[in-house]
């Protein structure tokens, strides 16, 4: 059930580390008495904080129905506390001002009971505690004892299967000490109960084991717990949970009793408040407005740079300046004016410049600043990928579009601010060469000509609906909706474009009306599969997107190649 594991706990103030637990292993039975003893200072109380889950080892592991807590989130840790410990403190930890009870109501308020089942199983616990006839006084108007027995009750009420009390008799006399601890007794045989004391006499009549402590370590065990007692059963769970109606009239209550505090504190905090609020929203909207003015233009009008460039400015000024202007032709010859042409084009010191690409990129990628500047920076090739189907019929370029190499398939975004403008509606987003995404626009369309391509929609149907409109002009095809998971899934086989040619006495023939070699060509071709579908914030055309590394190993592949 609760089971700790060489667990180290170091305390740092000042720069000067203090190891409280220096160690502790020990496993806890369901229902057994369990008394922690001990000097002061060797780390009982830290021990009870971590069973309980008040305070977090340094190193070692808790383990609760056989689950490490290594990774509990703050969700878990509260689940745990609220429904499976319960915490009876020396000093009560009463709400003075609540009712008898509303404190103990308060562990089922946490837990989302609904308020008549709060009070009914309060009002039970309490009966359970001897306090039935006490439950609409205050705190301080009850003795020390019947405050430890509120407390107790309190722990009760939600039915935890962990007690965890610390010197719960440290602050009451003799004779109400034995009360207690009777009444922890018989709690004692049905669930776990963990005490913390001081006292050996109370620990060695009440307790069914005895656990000692010294300098953070274990010195003795009166009786361990050994593997044949080892039991699995089926974890309790539940989550801490309360009405937002709930929280509102608690705080609201908690409020009421210090008005005049709670006044002058809310009306001087509601000052600096606003104050700060003013000014931070004014200058984040400033900021924002800026922001978004730099990044629409930009993004509106990109800073590209291409291959070959002109320069439309030295072409204007060349003519204007009379360089282009008429030389004359012989008589009865029409002659053909290209000095403009030589001189601007066709000439190295022309107005049609060829950018070093290679070297730009390789400057681009060894300096940080074009990083720290620009939202994205992306590379584009003049690749378009050959894929087919199994069936060894094209998918891309499409042959079901007027333009024959109309492209289907495109790299995508290899920006995270781009990515992030898109949603996941099926399947994941690719990691790898072999992996894409089908790219819808924000209105949810694709095209026939993708959605036949890519074998989504039956050839069968295109045929017949060409049929109908070839007799009735007025035939209307109809629209078909799918779900993404109808894309997710599909795989296809991506060919290089030098694959269509093959080597004979050294010159290079187009295969590809050879059926038996396009289809060898096609099955060792490099694997593609659609593993999601994602929509984007914008409009634009549906297209089945592919990762960069897919680019990179194609012309990898085909600058391998003897074309």
């Amino acid at each position: 059930m609760l089971e700790l594991i060489d667990i180290r706990k170091t305390y740092t103030a000042g720069g000067v580390s203090t190891e409280v637990l220096k160690g502790i292993s020990m496993r806890f039975r369901r229902n057994e008495f369990t008394s922690i003893l001990g000097p002061s200072g060797c780390g009982k109380t830290t021990l009870l904080n971590i069973i309980g889950g008040l305070d977090q080892y340094t190193e070692g592991d808790l383990l609760i129905e056989g689950v490490s807590t290594k990774r509990y989130r703050d969700h878990d840790w509260d689940a745990y506390r609220n429904y499976r410990v319960g915490f009876i403190f020396q000093s009560y930890n009463l709400i003075m001002h609540q009712s008898v009870l509303s404190n103990v109501e308060m562990a089922l308020t946490l837990s989302g009971v609904s308020k008549g089942q709060r009070k009914k199983k309060a009002v039970e616990a309490l009966k359970k505690v001897g306090l039935g006839d006490q439950i609409n006084k205050k705190p301080n108007q009850l003795s020390g004892g019947q405050m430890q027995r509120v407390a107790i009750a309190r722990a009760l009420v939600n039915d935890p299967e962990i007690i965890l009390a610390d010197e719960p008799t440290g602050a009451l006399d003799s004779v109400t000490s034995i009360q207690i601890m009777d009444l922890l007794k018989e709690i004692a045989a049905d669930r776990l109960v963990v005490m913390v004391t001081h006292n050996p006499d109370i620990a060695r009549e009440y307790s069914t084991r005895i656990i000692e402590l010294k300098d953070g370590l274990v010195v003795s065990d009166s009786n361990p717990f050994t593997e044949d007692e080892a039991i699995a059963e089926q974890r309790r769970t539940g989550k801490t949970s309360m009405s937002f109606m709930t929280s509102l009239a608690l705080s609201f209550r908690n409020l009421l009793t210090k008005k005049g505090r709670t006044l002058l504190t809310a009306f001087a905090g509601s000052i600096g408040i606003i104050g700060i609020a003013l000014v931070l929203s004014l200058s984040n909207g400033v900021n924002n407005l800026a922001k978004g003015l730099e990044r629409d233009a930009l993004t509106d009008y990109p800073i590209t740079v291409e291959k070959t460039s002109f320069d439309l400015f030295g072409i204007f000024s060349t003519i204007a300046s009379g360089e282009a202007e008429d030389k004359g032709c012989e008589a009865g010859k029409i002659c053909t004016q290209d000095d403009l042409v030589r001189s601007t084009v066709i000439s190295d010191d022309g107005l049609v410049k060829r950018n070093d690409l290679k070297g730009f990129k390789a400057y681009v990628e060894s300096n940080a600043d074009f990083r720290n500047y620009t939202d994205e920076i992306e590379y584009t090739y003049k690749l378009t990928l050959q894929v087919y189907d199994r069936s060894y019929s094209k998918v891309n370029p499409t042959p079901l579009q007027a333009d024959k190499q109309a492209d289907l398939f495109k790299e995508l975004p290899d920006s995270e601010n781009r990515l992030q403008k898109y949603t996941l509606l099926s399947g994941k987003m690719p990691e790898n060469r072999n992996e894409a995404v089908l790219v819808i626009g924000s209105s949810g369309i694709v095209q026939d000509s993708l959605v036949y391509s890519l074998g989504v929609k039956d050839m069968s149907q295109l045929s017949e609906d060409l049929a109908a409109i070839a007799k009735d002009e007025t035939y209307t095809v109809k629209s078909t909706q799918f779900s993404p998971e109808d894309f997710t899934g599909r795989s296809y086989k991506v060919i290089l474009n030098t694959d269509y040619y093959d080597e004979e006495n050294g010159i290079y023939i187009d295969r590809t009306p050879d059926q038996n070699y396009m289809k060898g060509r096609i099955e060792s071709g490099t694997d593609l599969t659609i593993t999601g579908v994602i929509q984007s914030e914008e409009s634009e055309t549906a297209y089945v997107g592919y990762t960069h590394a897919l680019t990179d190993y194609l012309i990898g592949k085909i600058s391998d190649t003897d074309l």
